[in-house]
């Protein structure tokens, strides 16, 4: 599972990520960590911040070459997003092995979604969903994983972004640090 916020500034984007990847392939449910898994990667012009399974985070990470947006893409970087960005990320994923359909119909808990991912462009973040649908909050407070919660609630009492990812990972057994933060400007 995972604790990861973003938050929009005026100026720039920031995004912190714990570190714990937990396996629940096995009766165990392993808690794996290590300096290479980073929750938080650069492609291009995007910071891309995963949760969920990690088939299509390491797949977004490491394999995703995203289009760059143009000065005419800039001027509506939501628009770009859906248009351009999640098209090819949906190829990508497809032509690495994801199955978009698998699980549809299972009997999931409401609201559980595969993955989920906080990116960044142009200094601007988007809430992309399992399904690449894409939003954005007007109060620019972003959170995805097991700890969101913890960590949406401390931001909005006043904590920065480290310190509310800190404060999930105290609460949440599903995160731990080390944290990575990264930040775009616009």
């Amino acid at each position: 599972m995972t604790t990861i916020v973003g938050v929009q500034y005026e100026d720039r984007s920031v995004i912190v990520a714990d570190n714990q990847v937990t396996d629940f392939s096995t009766s165990s449910m392993r808690r794996l960590n290590h300096p290479d898994m980073k929750k938080i990667a650069q492609r291009g012009a995007f910071l891309v911040a995963g949760s969920g399974e990690v088939m299509p985070c390491d797949v977004a990470q490491h394999f995703w070459n995203p289009p760059k947006p143009t000065a005419k893409d800039k001027e509506d970087l939501y628009h770009f997003v859906i248009t351009k960005a999640m098209p090819s990320l949906r190829k990508c994923l497809t032509e690495n092995g994801y199955d978009f359909n698998e699980g549809k119909g299972d009997n999931k808990a409401d609201g559980e979604s595969r993955f989920h991912f906080i990116m960044a462009v142009g200094g601007e973040l988007f809430d992309v969903a399992d399904d690449l649908s894409v939003c954005r909050t007007q109060d620019g407070l972003y959170g995805v994983g097991s700890g969101a919660d913890f960590a949406l609630g401390a931001l909005a009492a006043g904590a920065t972004p480290e310190e509310a990812v800190e404060i999930a990972c105290r609460f949440s057994i599903y995160s731990s640090g080390p944290l990575l933060t990264m930040e775009q400007y616009k």
